[in-house]
């Protein structure tokens, strides 16, 4: 009876092994679905960062397109005020030591050199103050005279004068003379495109007065002064047309002395005063004296009175040192 009941004991604790190695069986494939379960949670967390990095990495392109697009558009603006800021000078050069000078069309002036001078200040009808090579200088216009102040016709003749040299850039040329004897530049002017020493004579406000050697346009103011007192012109109008001007001539030949370099009047004898000549308010050069006493109080210029041979005492004033 006893050894009946022996393999029932070993029946019962073989069936608790295999319990327990069930058991174990069964808790390791549970820890291996937690395990991946727990990679799988994993997994899908980590896969939306790049989506949402990339999400980002394309909405920058699209920020960075419009940012670039205003950027071509503020930079072709700012040529296009650089343009006319560039054009500007181009005007400036115009009347520049570097140009050929104005256009001339006056024969007279043909061949002569031109520099461009800025207007300072307009002094009378034939006289103005310039800039001119970074200085300024006096210029006495070549060929013509203006009534001086206190003269009638000052102020129409100063004011023509103005109307003249404003009108367009300056450009002055010298004939054969530098200056005068009071240092002041002897010039023809040109403004804009008027030649304005030639203006002056054709508006009737200034007279041909030749002064050798600067004597190219002399024919070409006298011509010009003609007209204007036929047409009654400037100064002219309302006035019995005066006698006409003799025309004066370089002094020439034994029959004119050099101390009178503007007229010709002969030497001595016979003595000749200021009632015996047509001339008036002609140069005296004192380096040949004056061997007819034209020029009494030596200011080196003669017959400054008119009118001595009918007992008048007007006096003219003489050019001034201006």
């Amino acid at each position: 009876m006893r050894r009946r009941r022996k393999p029932t004991a070993n029946v019962g604790i073989s069936s608790i092994l295999i319990g327990a190695v069930l058991t174990c069986g069964i808790i390791g494939i549970i820890g291996a679905r937690i395990n991946a379960t727990a990679s799988n949670s994993s997994q899908p967390t980590a896969r939306p960062l790049p989506t949402m990095v990339n999400t980002q990495a394309a909405a920058q392109p699209a920020v960075a397109t419009p940012t670039s697009a205003p950027t071509s558009p503020t930079a072709t603006p700012t040529p296009a005020p650089a343009t006319p800021t560039a054009a500007q000078p181009l005007a400036s050069p115009a009347p520049s030591p570097t140009g050929t000078g104005p256009t001339i069309l006056v024969a007279c002036l043909e061949g002569l050199a031109w520099e461009p001078a800025t207007l300072v200040r307009v002094i009378d009808g034939d006289t103005i103050d310039v800039r001119i090579n970074g200085s300024t200088e006096r210029v006495r216009y070549i060929g013509i005279n203006t009534p001086e102040r206190d003269q009638p016709g000052y102020s129409e003749a100063t004011q023509a004068n103005r109307r003249l040299v404003e009108s367009g850039p300056l450009w002055l040329a010298r004939d054969v003379s530098e200056r005068d004897r009071f240092g002041r530049l002897l010039r023809y002017v040109i403004a804009g495109e008027q030649f304005a020493n030639l203006a002056l004579v054709e508006q009737g406000m200034a007279q041909a007065a030749t002064f050798p050697p600067d004597v190219r346009c002399a024919d070409t103011y006298l011509a010009a002064q003609q007209r204007a007192r036929e047409n009654g012109a400037g100064l002219w109008a309302n006035r019995a047309a005066p006698a006409a001007q003799p025309t004066i001539m370089p002094a020439t030949g034994q029959q004119c002395h050099p101390a009178y370099p503007d007229i010709c009047i002969p030497p001595p004898p016979p003595d000749l005063d200021c009632r015996d000549i047509p001339h008036r308010r002609f140069r005296v050069d004192w380096t040949y004296g004056d061997p007819h006493n034209f020029d009494g109080n030596r200011d080196g210029i003669g017959c400054e009175r008119q009118g001595d041979d009918e007992g008048e005492a007007s006096l003219l004033l003489p050019q001034r040192a201006l």
